[in-house]
């Protein structure tokens, strides 16, 4: 079976540097790598530069254009709709454009979007702390050149599957903002403070720190599992990821009598890469994780819920101000010093109670949509591996 390279088939295109200090409310849309997930753009915390920017026409998307992440959660990929143009393509976000008539769009998103590629990248990635994957790499990448006759019949096979994962994946969407919207109307907007609630430090509401580092040389192929990152965005996305790395069960025991493991509650905060986004420690959970690229919030005050201060931290009011520290840096990273400095909103105690209460009656409804989304992942995995790969 003939096989073609991506760099023979498409013109891959790197992203730009783009500055948030230089961010504005509206304009030309920066794709990150947060907006990648894997079929989709998600657009939730939009950033967007000025319209009348200069210097960006090599980085400008198109509509349909496919993109991939290059850096953290490698190898998700998702297309370009319309909506969400005008938009430029950020640093560590590839983009992939067809240069030749022998490969279908649809075929390739298809062949891309597959767990197996994804794997791939996973594999082909450098770096402990966080994994990068080189655009070289992706050029190198073959994949399988049927006729365009079959292009089609995959394509058509595979898009009855995806379209109803899509819309599973629009009904999780509308839970989500409807989880949004409650926030809002019960914390009001908390860029402003619309409520008036009184405000606090975040450092005054918990300890702000960090995992006790562990070197590589203490890494083992068993054992407790190592998170790093790129481990720690997949668990925020309910993602049931295969651990890589490991401390041994010794060790693990070690930091935890020293008071040095995250307890059920509190909270781990991404520090690289994209900002603030936080996992709450659950009763199940049994791993170590990196130091640097994830902050630790523990012995949280009784004045605040670890439910209610992880959806502030996805709001604007919290996000901008990340933003706003970010001021002059290429490279986004949340300090311990920068986190204990954030301004957070105190409303009362019962409100933040409604607050978990209504997530938990939301969170029955996606975990049943989540399982049917699992289902139809497989069922497409096992159609495409079966019929044609």
């Amino acid at each position: 079976m003939e096989k073609i390279r991506l760099g023979d088939a498409c013109e891959i295109l790197n992203g730009f540097a783009f500055k948030s200090e230089n961010y504005v409310d509206s304009g030309i849309r920066v794709i990150r790598i947060a907006n990648v997930q894997k079929g989709y753009i998600e657009d939730n915390t939009p950033a967007f530069y000025p319209l009348d920017s200069v210097g960006l026409d090599k980085y400008m998307l198109e509509e349909g254009d496919l993109l991939i992440s290059l850096t953290g959660n490698v190898g998700r990929v998702a297309i370009l709709e319309k909506e969400f143009l005008p938009a430029a393509l950020n640093q560590r976000v590839a983009c992939l454009r067809l240069k030749t008539s022998r490969l279908t769009k649809g075929y390739l998103f298809h062949i891309l979007n597959d767990n197996l590629f994804e794997q791939q990248c996973i594999q082909s990635s450098k770096g402990v702390a966080q994994k990068n994957m080189s655009t070289e790499w992706l050029k190198n990448y073959e994949i399988l050149l049927y006729s365009k006759e079959k292009q089609d019949v995959i394509t058509e096979i595979l898009d009855k599957t995806y379209n109803v994962i899509s819309c599973r994946q629009q009904e999780l969407q509308k839970l989500d903002d409807l989880i949004r919207a409650r926030f809002v109307e019960l914390f009001g907007d908390s860029e402003h403070n619309t409520k008036r609630w009184s405000i606090a430090k975040l450092s005054s509401l918990c300890n702000v720190g960090s995992s006790k580092r562990i070197y590589q040389s203490e890494l083992t192929e068993t054992g407790i599992p190592f998170l790093r990152i790129s481990d720690l965005n997949e668990k925020i996305d309910g993602k049931n990821n295969t651990p890589q790395l490991f401390i041994p069960n010794g060790k693990y025991d070690e930091l935890q009598t020293k008071g040095l493991v995250p307890s059920v509650g509190d909270i781990l905060v991404t520090a690289r890469g994209t900002l603030g986004r936080c996992y709450i420690i659950k009763p199940s959970d049994t791993f170590y994780f990196q130091d640097g690229m994830i902050s630790w919030l523990s012995d949280i005050n009784e004045s605040i819920t670890s439910l209610y201060l992880s959806y502030l931290f996805s709001t604007t009011g919290v996000q901008k101000q990340i933003a706003n520290l970010q001021a002059g840096s290429t490279v986004a990273y949340l300090s311990i010093a920068m986190l204990k400095n954030l301004d957070i909103m105190i409303p009362p105690k019962t409100l933040q109670k409604q607050f978990a209460y209504f997530v938990n009656q939301v969170n029955k409804s996606k975990f049943s949509k989540e399982d049917k989304i699992s289902s139809h992942n497989y069922s497409r995995v096992f159609v495409t591996r079966r019929r044609f790969l």
